[in-house]
């Protein structure tokens, strides 16, 4: 029987002795709930930032206001500063060589989607050591659903990154 994509990330992480920092938007700290249920996380995962509001991913993560105006929250230009941004705060605390990030930026519903961002839009960005990368995809589902499915994708991606087997940008 296969682990848990958090337990397997967790297995990855310790064994190249690398850190792991993420931004949340949509998730609302559900990646960080994920990985922290399992024992030892405290080995390499350093924290994570919430920030839902548009001030909150300016302040905290470092978000360009005029990014955020021109592209919005959920666009791949807002998950790439957030992933850089969320590394740089904790590169204060573990080498950036060592440290890797992912971002979750979407709209999980049930309201608050446009023609051209539908609900389910989630955006993904990492950034790493060796390079930043954005993927988006759109969920089925209810709000929960929504939640549970892009919390599962940041972890596979993070997994896929680890194994050197990343998915091609979309």
């Amino acid at each position: 029987m296969k682990e848990p994509l958090e337990v397997e990330l967790g297995n990855l992480l310790r064994q190249k002795g690398m850190k792991l920092a993420l931004a949340e938007s949509c998730t609302g700290g559900l990646v960080s709930h994920l990985i922290t249920n399992v024992p030892g996380s405290s080995e390499y995962y350093i924290g994570s930032v919430a920030a839902y509001a548009y001030e909150a991913k300016e302040k905290l993560l470092g978000v360009h206001h005029e990014t955020l105006i021109r592209y919005g929250a959920v666009s791949r230009e807002t998950v790439l500063e957030m992933a850089r941004g969320v590394r740089q705060v904790f590169c204060d605390v573990f080498p950036c060589e060592k440290t890797i990030s992912v971002a979750i930026t979407g709209i999980a519903g049930p309201g608050g989607g446009l023609p051209n961002k539908p609900v389910g839009l989630v955006w993904f960005g990492m950034s790493t050591p060796d390079g930043d990368w954005a993927w988006h995809t759109v969920w089925k589902g209810d709000r929960l659903q929504i939640k549970q499915q892009s919390a599962e994708r940041a972890l596979a991606l993070l997994v896929n990154y680890l194994e050197g087997a990343l998915p091609e940008e979309n």
